[in-house]
């Protein structure tokens, strides 16, 4: 029997991976980092889709709740000319995001969010809802530091049947109905969506720098039991979406 805790595998992947992350980037070059930090939260077509159909423009004041390692957020920076601010749970998430990206970074979960009603222009939340338990207390979080109207973008992964052959640990797969009650329990309308795969695979070299990444990290790493923690959950993440069962669903929102 493992002596683990049941959280760990969570803290694997979102804590302890991301500051491994960042050692690699810093070795290998600046470039590495958008790549690197942008594993898990979609393609960057799709993630330039969301920001189109967000609405995103220059001097947006962009809350990235969930941000992880912050690449999502300093794409829409570079591309789109948004300001934004990064709110993880998780602190190994928040150092990596500075070091890679040196943008606003908070050590907050998305339940209980430190910024006062209506303090951004828009909001997104990439990959986070099946990770947590208190759904709708993110997303009315939210909803609640945008004003009426304004767009929050989501990246949910939803199961497409009742019951799941496996799933990592610590994820909670809501399906799409589910999903439906929870945007209008929290006073978001959805306006447009798209799948994953929709959006055209990123080019050679964006595989090419995460693989570099992920080559220098086991190159370091390898016998740590927390690496193979860390990619047996996303080993199993992989499977789900391969075989259909579960689904990345992009969605605009509009807060009402």
């Amino acid at each position: 029997m493992s002596s683990r805790h049941p959280d760990e595998p969570m803290e694997d992947e979102f804590d302890t991976l991301p500051i491994w992350t960042a050692d690699a980037v810093e070795e290998l070059g600046p470039e590495y980092a958008v790549p690197a930090g942008c594993r898990g939260s979609g393609t960057p077509e799709g993630l330039r889709w969301l920001s189109r159909s967000m609405g995103l423009l220059a001097g947006t004041r962009l809350l990235d709740s969930g941000a992880g390692e912050g690449g999502p957020a300093e794409l829409a920076a570079r591309e789109f000319g948004v300001s934004p601010v990064l709110v993880d749970p998780k602190h190994g998430a928040c150092r990596a995001a500075r070091r890679m990206f040196h943008r606003p970074t908070l050590v907050a979960g998305g339940e209980r969010l430190p910024f006062p009603g209506g303090a951004f222009d828009a909001a997104w939340s990439l990959g986070v809802l099946c990770t947590v338990s208190q759904k709708h207390a993110v997303l009315t979080e939210l909803r609640r530091v945008v004003p009426t109207g304004a767009s929050v973008g989501l990246l949910v992964f939803v199961r497409t049947v009742d019951t799941l052959p496996d799933q990592p640990e610590g994820n909670d797969f809501p399906d799409r109905v589910e999903l439906g009650r929870l945007l209008r329990a929290a006073r978001l309308h959805l306006t447009v969506e798209a799948t994953l795969s929709d959006f055209s695979e990123p080019p050679s070299e964006w595989h090419e720098k995460v693989d570099e990444v992920d080559d220098l990290v086991r190159q370091r790493h390898a016998d740590d039991e927390r690496l193979m923690t860390a990619d047996h959950q996303q080993r199993i993440m992989g499977r789900l979406l391969d075989d259909g069962v579960v689904e990345g669903r992009l969605l605009v929102t509009r807060a009402f």
